[in-house]
């Protein structure tokens, strides 16, 4: 079964088309770099709006039946960030280790990711991860979190992601 992965960009900006969509494109071109199995991409560009997001979230996982759903944008303290709570709202589960390691890295960089508010849930066979906006910050933290990715989608019943072992090292237990 080949992967569906889901990309969205949460932005108001860029749903109108008033500037291109960097992020979303940089997630795809990372996808593209290190997964090596087949897979196929879900795109969408969205505004920050919470039953958008929480539609778009539900579309791609239960319609779509992507594996893995990555968003970009919507993560501050802003009041129209509420891409976490779309998250929270939609997953039966959730995985705040995610949050907290991007957070990590992302601290090493610069002082303001304090304010990142990114999380991770489980939603039936999908998992969904909230990525920073930039796209020097998507790059830090997929590299920080994709080990980790493969493994908890085998456990969930997506579909089996592998990666270019020179580029990302997915983590399985030895059996």
């Amino acid at each position: 079964m080949e992967a569906v992965i889901g990309v969205v960009t949460v932005s108001d900006r860029a749903s109108k088309g008033e500037y291109e969509d960097i992020s979303g494109k940089a997630i795809i071109d990372y996808l593209k770099e290190v997964i090596k199995t087949p897979f196929q991409v879900e795109y969408r560009v969205i505004p920050d709006e919470r039953e958008i997001i929480e539609t778009t979230l539900i579309e791609l996982a239960d319609d779509f039946k992507c594996s893995l759903i990555l968003t970009t944008g919507g993560t501050g303290p802003a009041p129209r960030d509420v891409t976490p709570e779309a998250t929270e709202a939609v997953c039966q589960k959730m995985l705040p280790g995610f949050g907290e390691l991007m957070r990590q890295v992302s601290l090493q960089q610069v002082p303001t990711a304090i304010l990142s508010r990114q999380t991770a849930g489980i939603r039936g066979s999908c998992l969904i991860v909230n990525l920073p906006g930039k796209p020097q910050s998507i790059r830090l933290c997929l590299n920080a979190v994709f080990p980790a990715i493969p493994y908890c989608i085998d456990l969930i019943g997506g579909a089996f992601i592998d990666t270019y072992e020179d580029k990302i090292k997915a983590f399985r237990p030895s059996r």
